[in-house]
């Protein structure tokens, strides 16, 4: 209703008036408006003085007072006068009909044919040509779209999403008045005195375009408007007096305020760029409010033409364009001619025209699960805004030391890496480096945090793991020594170490803390490759499934994890065997700032808290490990007790290290993305991720209290005097009278890849 009574006040002096009564059309010429007003009037007046029979005048106000208003049936009187007014249209119809005829000399049929062109068919036309044009009251709504945003955690933009248009809505309060002033100059300078169209620009755009043989703008800043938000992109006449009308429409609508701010929001700068933030943004990496005055006359200059003035493809043009606004602003008084050359002259610094994304690896994974949850054009249409858990400074320090440590030891024979830092308590992604740079043509973009790769040594703390939970100890024995498997319908299997020798009776805790992989074998061969299997899906590797297709050599990494997943893994033991699953997401609103997001994970103790103890134990006692790695290796972060394990596959194609505190977890991965074998001198599991790691951790735990795991007291310690060696071991469980070992000489072996 409020559209056609904007329309009414446009049209009731054109010599018509239109109602919609009933859903029908009835056309009245001022002659039988007056009729049928003086008719109405009449009526309605002799319907109040009428009395019923047998009740009172009073009785009968005071009845007509107490019924509601909006229960009287208003069209009720007209109804009455229907058949009146139908004759007095006839009476006049016959009589127009016989003076036009008089008048003109013509036929009576061809007067009736002219009577209904005007009266009926011209009516009924104007009456489709307005219903077909948009509800000025939708301009605000589509005017006020915005894309779907991406923060991290402490509310920093990672990426928008949008679909063909990206809008970043700001207040008018939030724009510089030197953006405005030379948008007004160049676009529209009687912006503040017109009433939505110009006449002097519309007759000269029609003479350009009746002189010129093409069709000329000459729009008002609303009627770019609308032509930007309510209707299409067409040249045609009829689009440019739907512009028109609708722009008269609009300013008794709103006000110029209202149409200045959603102007801004919603004309093209270039590119997918909308909206004067977005501009800011795209070619100056700045928030519209932090623009100086070359900076805002440069981008008022775009919207006529994105493509002829944009500074990226023809700069020089751009600036021809910039003074041209610089001139305009001068003309309506705006600043003065000094001040012109002054802001001509100032330094425009541009930043590279890549799509704006930070962490770029992440926001697609991030991206992956909201379409799953919510559907793809929720996503893209929804104006949401997800709150997540990357840890933004912390993910762009990663970033750095991946890409300096890959670059720096590329020698090597690896050219990618990648990294995962999670916060172990709440299994929350802190950093996630899916390669050294997603925009590295070629490969770059392929994420490795989610890629597929054989985990090497590093998955044998889950073989280990459900050891203990069974009849081992951390000082059980195990002979480090030759033996064969064979299996029925596949080769004979021989595990063999990584440095090429046995090393003859070994705990549990030195087999595990150097990673020496024949003692490893025999132990998946005790507990059963199927139930590693099983204990490490309910510890977070999620295409771990028993299916009959995994052999000893899972135990040495023959099965495929994704970083992400091996690192929640390790935040299982973190957690004291709890398992959580990882998520990248703290919340996500919707439009109108309600909390849509649920957190539905749900902890599961897989592994027994005093297990888990034994694994940190283990896996952070450095003079165990110093055999295999030196006393002052990567794997050492000065002032911190961290547990840590590396992991090189067979051929060396892809190198781990993981270690975790009780707060944190840190994954790394180095390797080339075709699967390249790397250089041999990497067999050590030394030189690859580990000094990646020890960087990250080191830098994740700065100005950090060291955190140790409390001793449980089902734990208890047993330190045996005769060779100086203590163990810690669960209550209940088996523990030898001796700790000491007679250590056998060395025996050569077959050399293998693994570490």
């Amino acid at each position: 209703m409020p559209f056609i009574n904007n329309v009414s006040k446009l049209i009731k002096n054109i010599g018509f008036i239109i109602i919609f009564p009933f859903e029908k059309i009835l056309v009245i010429t001022p002659k039988i408006y007056k009729a049928v007003k003086k008719e109405i009037s009449t009526s309605v007046k002799a319907l109040k003085n009428k009395k019923i029979k047998g009740k009172k005048s009073k009785k009968i106000k005071k009845k007509t007072k107490i019924v509601p208003r909006k229960k009287v049936d208003r069209f009720k009187n007209i109804r009455k006068i229907i058949p009146s007014i139908k004759k007095k249209w006839k009476v006049f119809l016959g009589n127009l009909k016989t003076r036009l005829s008089k008048i003109l000399n013509l036929k009576p049929y061809f007067v009736g044919a002219l009577i209904s062109v005007v009266f009926i068919f011209t009516p009924l036309e104007i009456y489709r040509w307005f219903r077909e044009l948009p509800t000025p009251g939708s301009l605000v709504t589509k005017a006020n779209q915005s894309s779907t945003r991406i923060l991290d955690r402490n509310g920093k933009l990672l990426y928008e999403i949008y679909v063909d248009k990206k809008y970043n809505p700001i207040s008018l309060d939030e724009v510089p008045l030197h953006v405005i002033q030379s948008t007004i100059a160049v676009e529209d300078d009687k912006f503040y005195s017109h009433w939505g169209i110009r006449l002097d620009s519309v007759i000269r755009a029609a003479k350009n375009n009746f002189f010129g043989g093409n069709l000329q703008g000459g729009s008002t800043i609303t009627q770019q408007l609308i032509k930007n938000v309510l209707l299409s992109p067409e040249r045609t006449v009829s689009r440019k007096i739907k512009e028109a009308v609708l722009a008269l429409l609009v300013e008794v609508k709103y006000s110029k305020s209202q149409i200045l701010e959603m102007y801004l929001n919603n004309v093209p700068y270039g590119g997918t760029s909308w909206g004067i933030q977005s501009a800011a943004q795209k070619y100056f990496g700045k928030n519209v409010w932090e623009l100086n005055i070359a900076e805002s006359t440069l981008l008022a200059g775009l919207p006529s033409s994105p493509t002829s003035y944009s500074p990226i493809t023809d700069l020089e043009k751009a600036k021809e364009r910039q003074r041209y606004v610089l001139d305009r602003m001068v003309e309506t008084r705006y600043i003065s001619k000094e001040e012109v050359d002054e802001a001509f002259d100032m330094e425009l610094n541009f930043i590279d025209q890549v799509e704006f994304i930070r962490a770029p690896h992440f926001v697609i994974y991030v991206r992956g699960l909201l379409e799953k949850e919510y559907g793809k054009r929720f996503v893209e249409l929804g104006d949401l805004t997800i709150t997540t858990t990357l840890d933004l400074e912390l993910h762009d320090k990663v970033q750095e030391i991946v890409k300096e440590e890959v670059g720096k030891n590329s020698y090597l024979g690896f050219s990618n890496g990648a990294a995962v830092v999670l916060d172990s308590k709440n299994s929350e992604i802190l950093a996630y480096v899916g390669s050294v740079d997603y925009f590295q043509e070629g490969w770059g973009a392929f994420d490795v945090v989610t890629g597929y790769r054989q985990p090497g040594s590093s998955i044998k703390p889950v073989t280990y793991a459900l050891a203990l939970s069974r009849n081992y100890t951390p000082a059980t024995i195990i002979d480090d020594s030759a033996i064969t498997y064979k299996v029925e319908g596949q080769k004979p299997y021989t595990p063999v170490n990584y440095d090429g020798k046995f090393h003859g009776k070994v705990t549990v805790r030195q087999a595990l803390a150097n990673s020496y992989n024949v003692p490893a074998v025999k132990v998946a061969s005790s507990v059963g490759p199927d139930n590693i299997v099983d204990l490490g899906h309910k510890m977070g590797l999620s295409n771990w499934k028993i299916d009959g297709s995994y052999g000893l050599s899972v135990t040495l990494g023959g099965k495929e994890v994704r970083l992400l997943d091996h690192t929640n893994v390790f935040g299982t033991l973190s957690r004291n065997g709890i398992y959580k699953e990882t998520t990248p997401i703290l919340s996500v609103k919707d439009s109108k700032g309600y909390e849509i997001y649920k957190d539905r994970r749900e902890d599961s103790q897989v592994l027994s808290s005093e297990v888990s103890y034994l694994i940190w134990h283990i896996l952070s006692d450095n003079v165990a490990r110093t055999p295999a790695f030196g006393s002052g290796s990567s794997l050492v972060i000065p002032g911190y007790k961290v547990a840590v394990k590396t992991g090189t596959t067979d051929n060396i194609k892809d190198n781990w290290t993981l270690g975790y505190t009780p707060s944190y977890v840190v994954g790394v991965w180095v390797g080339n993305n075709d699967g390249t074998p790397m250089n041999r001198y990497l067999a050590s599991g030394l030189t690859g991720a580990a000094p990646i790691w020890n960087k990250i951790m080191t830098e994740v735990l700065d100005g950090k209290p060291n955190e140790v795991y409390e001793k449980l007291g089902d734990i208890f310690v047993k330190y045996d005097e005769k060779c100086g060696v203590s163990e810690v071991f669960i209550k209940g469980t088996f523990v030898p009278e001796t700790l000491c070992i007679e250590k056998e000489e060395d025996e050569d072996g077959g050399k293998d890849d693994d570490d």
